[in-house]
């Protein structure tokens, strides 16, 4: 190892505070690189200094101050991935305020929700296209007396509570404060994917987060010259802390990425060296390679598969899990020919990939590995901090979470569910002491709600879900039962189910009231007789708009996006109830699943 590549890890000791831990970066490497963005002004990208970045904390904190603000009060971010989003949770977190992110994507009624629910005092928007939606939800907000605005306010808007940014804030701004040495106290409230917009708020301590972070940098290596590209949301937990904290405790530089859709330009533009990111973007780049493999001959075709799989068995030979073989010698060759090609597409520098947030498929894990790039799945929650456990480089289990990073306990409880304790465990939910309590043991395990099973070497695998929660492969984690129970307010729909784990949308499997269907086919000219016109697109695109009709209340990522219809009732006598007339879940999926399947075949292709 050269001597660049040396970590230069902050410990929690020495941090104490989230904002501590900016500070002892800024007196360790002043100089070095911390961000990169582009600047939609200049259309170019630029760098940010870590003194730098502590230059402009100052001035947040001089505005923040002029406020009035006292510790202990909450302020709420709204902002797409930038420095601004960093420089304020810092500038906050120093003047012993507590933070509370907010999807930029989310519905108005939600965040309205959020603002009310921590009864944030101030609000920080991008521009007036965040603002108009939000505007008459937030009007009865008695405890919002500041609106910051990045952007130029909106022109018309007379609502004193508006500033835009360049006339909030000082031309320059004095020391960096610390109010608060508590490393227990409380730094940021999370709001948990909630489906009535009654998302609970999770509160963590800058000791969880500190823990956290340096527990997940014993298990994997970042150097100062390291590159992250973040894009996942700051305000999903595991961004904030692999795409935010942990960099800071590191020492290695963030590049922001633009945006989804130029996700791929920015990722051979920046090269970064490490990306942590949910299951649905390594899916995007398997099927963009599958995509360009389909317009090749059937010989490259082959050589991919055959490369994958020769890479695959080197991988599990290292591993200690599979013979030496003589394919080996091929790789060489395989390498420049095939593996090159994805790490091109990567930008070509990736070193480490760390997925989590949502189950990683073993078709997905066993393409990336083999071409030679080591994806580390990972699991937790935003109640943990996020994580609980990840794989390691040396012990890379695919099929598993990993083994637990240092400082986290697990044990299986009743029904196998898996129970953990450690530093990184939330203080509690904000207001909701009775959430609080149902969360824990008697003993004082927390319960993650998830069954698993943990094998003699340590390595957890999640097998499936005490509670009814689908997680999305972007992470969203959404409970189906008030989705159902909203959908059968139509008397058009006699049973339905909500499916979608693991897929980049909800979809619905629904068996519909016949009388109440041919009146409605009737009325809507709809093609065909019963049960067959059940398959038509019309009558789908018709049940989703009744769907749709229902679903008005929920956030936006609670989207039914497709459906199937079925004239048959699930009962006792098919065995798709229990005896207390329950949903058995796995069996209705297991007797639809090929019409499950059809309801995602065009996902694969976008």
């Amino acid at each position: 190892m050269t001597e660049h590549q040396q970590p230069d890890l902050i410990s929690p000791q020495q941090a104490l505070t989230l904002d501590g831990l900016m500070h002892q970066r800024v007196r360790r490497t002043p100089h070095g690189l911390a961000y990169r963005f582009f600047d939609d002004h200049q259309y170019e990208w630029r760098d940010l200094t870590w003194v730098e970045v502590l230059q402009e904390i100052t001035r947040w904190q001089a505005a923040l101050k002029h406020e009035g603000f006292v510790p202990g009060d909450r302020v709420a971010i709204m902002l797409k991935n930038c420095p601004n989003w960093v420089i304020f949770d810092q500038a906050a977190l120093g003047l012993g305020l507590v933070t509370v992110p907010l999807y930029t994507s989310d519905r108005p009624e939600n965040v309205a929700h959020v603002l009310e629910d921590s009864g944030a005092k101030l609000l920080l928007i991008d521009s007036a296209e965040h603002w108009h939606p939000l505007h008459e939800a937030c009007m009865t907000l008695t405890s919002i007396t500041r609106i910051v605005t990045v952007r130029s306010p909106p022109e018309g808007d007379d609502d004193p509570r508006l500033r835009g940014l360049g006339e909030w804030l000082p031309e320059s701004g004095g020391e960096f404060i610390h109010v608060n040495t508590d490393p227990d106290s409380l730094a940021t409230i999370v709001y948990t994917s909630g489906t009535t917009g009654r998302s609970k708020g999770v509160m963590l301590s800058h000791h969880n987060l500190l823990s956290n972070a340096f527990g997940a940098l014993q298990t994997f290596d970042i150097y100062p010259d390291d590159l992250f590209l973040s894009f996942l949301p700051l305000s999903h937990c595991l961004e904030r802390l692999a795409g935010y904290y942990l960099p800071v405790m590191a020492g290695a530089t963030v590049a922001y990425a633009r945006s989804f859709q130029q996700l791929q330009e920015d990722l051979t533009r920046i090269q970064p060296t490490v990306l942590v990111s949910v299951p649905r973007i390594f899916e995007r780049i398997q099927v963009a390679l599958y995509n360009r493999l389909d317009k090749t001959s059937r010989f490259k075709r082959w050589l991919f598969d055959f490369a994958v799989r020769v890479g695959y068995h080197r991988f599990e030979h290292t591993q200690g899990r599979a013979p030496w073989s003589a394919t080996y010698l091929l790789w060489p060759a395989l390498k420049p020919l095939v593996a090159d090609q994805l790490i091109a597409r990567l930008g070509g520098r990736l070193r480490l990939a760390v997925s989590g947030g949502a189950a990683l498929s073993t078709d997905i894990s066993r393409t990336f590995i083999g071409l030679g790039l080591p994806i580390l799945q990972g699991y937790g929650l935003t109640e943990t901090s996020p994580v609980i456990g990840v794989n390691r480089i040396d012990d890379n289990l695919p099929s598993s979470i990993g083994q637990t990073i240092p400082g986290v306990e697990v044990k299986l409880g009743e029904q196998n569910v898996l129970l953990t304790r450690g530093p990184n465990i939330m203080l509690g939910y904000w207001n909701n002491e009775a959430a609080t309590r149902a969360m824990y043991t008697a003993d004082g395990w927390f319960n993650t709600g998830d069954t698993a099973r943990i094998d003699a070497h340590g390595h957890i695998t999640i097998t499936g879900r005490i509670k009814e929660i689908i997680v999305l492969n972007n992470g969203e984690k959404i409970p189906p039962p008030d989705l159902e129970a909203a959908i059968l307010r139509d008397p058009l729909f006699e049973q339905v189910m909500v499916v979608g784990e693991g897929k980049p949308f909800l979809s619905l499997l629904a068996v519909v009231n016949r009388e109440r269907w041919s009146e409605a086919a009737q009325e809507r000219e709809l093609p065909g007789t019963w049960p067959a016109n059940l398959r038509q697109a019309q009558a789908r695109s018709f049940a989703l708009a009744r769907v749709a009709t229902q679903m008005k209340a929920f956030p936006g990522y609670a989207r039914i996006r497709s459906i199937a219809l079925f004239e048959e009732p699930w009962s006792l006598d098919n065995g798709l109830l229990t005896q207390t007339l329950k949903l058995k879940r796995n069996q209705v999926l297991e007797r639809y699943r090929e019409d499950y399947e059809r309801l995602y075949e065009n996902s694969k292709k976008q």
